[in-house]
C-alpha cells in the first residue's frame, strides 16, 4: 500500500504539477525514474497522440503524457473516489479539452470502447494482485492503431505474451517492477 501524498509531472506545459495519491489497496504510481524513462523514450511520437491510460490509478502516466503534448487523453479508473480525484485534478489544471476521465471497470470500457478513432500508445500499469494482463492484451489490440506504442508495467519477474505482431522496443526493471515498451507492427514503420 502507498502512503497518502503526491507524485509530480515531471516535464510540459504542467511540470511540477502534484498528483494526490490516495492510500488505496494495489495503488502503486510510476516512480519518477521510471516516468522520465518512458517519456524519453516516447518523446518523438507523443506530440498530437491519443493516448489510453487503462488503469489511471493517480493518473501519473496520463497527465504526464497531456503535460508533454498528446492531443487526447482518456484516463480510465474503476474506483470511484480515484476517479473523482482524477476530475478534479483535471480541472484544476484545466486540461478538460484534452483529458478525459471515464469511471469504471477497464475491461468492460475496451469491450464497448469502438475501434475507431484508435489510440496511439496506450499505458497498462494493472493493480498487479489482479492479474489482468492477459485478459487486457486479448481486448485492448484491435483498439489500437497499426503502429501503436503499448507501455506495460508487471512485477518484476512477470513476462506478458503479447500477439506476434508486437515487439519490444525497450524495456527495463526496478527490484519490484519490469517497465516495457512495445511497438507494434515493424520497427522500421
Amino acid at each position: 500500500m502507498v502512503r497518502p501524498g503526491s507524485v509530480r509531472i515531471i516535464a510540459g506545459h504542467w511540470r511540477g504539477s502534484r498528483l494526490p495519491v490516495p492510500d488505496r489497496p494495489g495503488l502503486r504510481p510510476t516512480s519518477d525514474r521510471v516516468r522520465e524513462t518512458l517519456f524519453n523514450w516516447l518523446q518523438p511520437v507523443l506530440p498530437g497522440a491519443r493516448v489510453l491510460d487503462l488503469f489511471a490509478g493517480s493518473g501519473a502516466l496520463g497527465l504526464e503524457a497531456a503535460s508533454r503534448g498528446a492531443a487526447h487523453v482518456q484516463l480510465v479508473e474503476a474506483d470511484p473516489g480515484l476517479a473523482r480525484s482524477l476530475m478534479a485534478t483535471v480541472e484544476r489544471l484545466q486540461g478538460q479539452s484534452r483529458v478525459a476521465v471515464h469511471c469504471g471497470d477497464a475491461l468492460a470500457f475496451l469491450r464497448a470502447a469502438s475501434p475507431e478513432p484508435a489510440w496511439d500508445i496506450a499505458f497498462v500499469d494493472p493493480p498487479f494482485a489482479a492479474g489482468l494482463w492477459p485478459a487486457v492484451l486479448e481486448l485492448l489490440p484491435p483498439r489500437l492503431a497499426t503502429t501503436a506504442w503499448l507501455y506495460l508495467e508487471t512485477p518484476a519477474e512477470y513476462t506478458p505474451v503479447l500477439p506476434p505482431d508486437w515487439a519490444v522496443h525497450r524495456e527495463n526493471r526496478t527490484r519490484q517492477v519490469r517497465y516495457a515498451l512495445y511497438r507494434r507492427g515493424t520497427l522500421g514503420a
